[in-house]
């Protein structure tokens, strides 16, 4: 009788003991994977705040965006799925054409709602700017009609001097901004016009974004669909 019962409490205690560990386990993994995700939007914020340049009264970065969590560390879905990336009705990023590679240069394209989800996508320090701060950023370097080719990196793709298509017109990138033709998404889910043409989204609930393009100089919004894709440059608080 004794046997049994010492053998029955052997068994209880080695049971409680898996499954302490196996519940410590999963804590500690849960919590390896928050720090890690959150020291991975930090190294990333503090690389990008490194490439920054002041513009007027602005201090904005110098590369678009590349973050892939929210600012408390909840990933964004990345989305390639054409009809998908059509439906959306939150956050969601992608690579232009679905090619991880264009990330490194033009960094990740977003749709509405991922820019403007009350979790912040810009790093701690920075903010995706309104209308009034990229007219603010226009006004400076002297209306629209002329900012476009001082912020415009310089050179063709067809020279092998840069990143644009021909004529590039007006570009000298006199500014720092180093605005590149990162193309965008449709709503419907298309890719189109990378190295003819910019877009940065405006944090506002107009859906408008801004835009530079390969035949003009100057600097121009528009308002499009939330499902659309565009690239974010950050501006410093």
């Amino acid at each position: 009788m004794k046997t049994t019962l010492k053998t029955g409490l052997a068994a209880l205690l080695l049971f409680l003991a898996i499954s302490c560990k196996k519940e410590n386990s999963s804590i500690q993994s849960s919590g390896i994977n928050s720090v890690s995700s959150t020291r991975d939007a930090l190294t990333e914020a503090s690389a990008l705040a490194g490439n920054t340049v002041r513009i007027g009264s602005q201090v904005w970065m110098k590369k678009n965006w590349t973050g892939k969590t929210y600012r408390n560390g909840d990933k964004i879905l990345q989305v390639q799925d054409t009809r998908k990336w059509s439906k959306l009705t939150t956050g969601a990023w992608c690579w232009y054409n679905n090619d991880s590679a264009t990330g490194t240069v033009y960094g990740r394209l977003y749709n509405w709602y991922a820019v403007n989800d009350p979790r912040g996508l810009a790093p701690e320090g920075w903010h995706i700017p309104s209308d009034s701060e990229w007219t603010i950023l226009s006004t400076f370097l002297g209306g629209e009609s002329v900012a476009g080719g001082k912020m415009k990196s310089p050179g063709t793709l067809e020279a092998g001097t840069g990143l644009w298509y021909t004529p590039n017109t007006d570009a000298t990138n006199s500014s720092g901004f180093t605005g590149l033709p990162g193309g965008g998404r449709t709503n419907t889910g298309d890719f189109s016009d990378m190295n003819a043409s910019g877009g940065w989204w405006s944090y506002n609930s107009n859906v408008h974004y801004w835009y530079l393009y390969y035949e003009w100089g100057t600097f121009n919004s528009s308002s499009y669909f939330k499902q659309n894709g565009f690239s974010v440059r950050c501006l410093k608080d």
